[in-house]
């Protein structure tokens, strides 16, 4: 099992995936939101249906993140024995970057999964508000694999606010129909062809845990079969896609995946 980001430099993301392949191992990111029994019926719904070829794709992502980036606090859902040193985030020698790494990589792990799509360019403009020593807020432009194109934002939000747990939204359109996934209103309507499909789903269904990957984990140390819904590969395209994020936001220019 890797955490995500996975690596901050993608040749080093798919040299871990292919080194794991090699060996005839499965290599498990803990991106806990694609073991949800919500997101597996959305996944299954892509698999059985679609939405045709990916023309546009929308992730916006929000988490109570203001004061971990700005080393005012701590992250509201850590452990308190066990929260890792603040440079771990904020120094961006070590962390890579701010909201991005540390929270937009969960929404690109989610989008890129459902999808299938790998970013091939992209344009970003990031914010540090509060003197915050990395980024707080993303605004990315991707263009994707196939001629897509879409956005991905993210935002540090309150505390408080609203439900008190992420925000994360995907709006996907395809050539044949196409899908809304919604975590914090836990909702899932796909269309396809002139048929709408929306899943009965609990109000809280969409709250993050990252059980999945731990179990997946123990399953695979004891030899039992089980689904890796969070697949090296799809590690490495998450980091292709911030890599290319923070390239465009250093140099202010439309940057290419390496």
């Amino acid at each position: 099992m890797c955490e995500k980001p996975v690596t901050i430099d993608p040749a080093d993301a798919w040299d871990i995936d292919a080194t794991a392949k090699r060996v005839g191992k499965e290599l498990i990111i803990a991106f806990g939101w694609n073991y949800l029994p919500m997101m597996r019926q959305a996944k299954e719904l892509m698999e059985k249906h679609g939405i045709g070829n990916l023309e546009h794709l929308t992730i916006h992502m929000s988490s109570m993140t203001r004061e971990l980036l700005t080393n005012t606090g701590a992250y509201p859902d850590a452990t308190p024995e066990s929260l890792p040193e603040q440079k771990t985030w904020t120094d961006p020698k070590i962390s890579g970057g701010g909201y991005g790494q540390a929270q937009l990589t969960h929404a690109l792990g989610m989008g890129l999964w459902i999808t299938g799509a790998r970013a091939e360019s992209g344009f970003a403009l990031m914010s540090s508000p509060m003197n915050a020593p990395v980024e707080m807020h993303d605004a990315i432009s991707y263009r994707f694999e196939g001629g897509a194109i879409g956005s991905v934002s993210g935002g540090s939000s309150h505390v408080l606010a609203h439900k008190k747990y992420h925000a994360l939204e995907l709006r996907a359109i395809g050539d044949d129909g196409q899908i809304l996934l919604d975590l914090e209103r836990a909702a899932v309507w796909l269309y396809h062809k002139g048929e709408n499909i929306r899943l009965e789903l609990g109000d809280d269904d969409g709250y993050y845990d990252c059980q999945g990957p731990i179990d997946a984990l123990v399953a695979a140390g004891k030899g039992q079969k089980f689904t890796n819904y969070s697949p090296g590969e799809l590690g490495a395209r998450s980091v292709e896609a911030l890599d290319i994020a923070y390239r465009s936001a250093a140099s202010g220019k439309l940057e290419h995946r390496k």
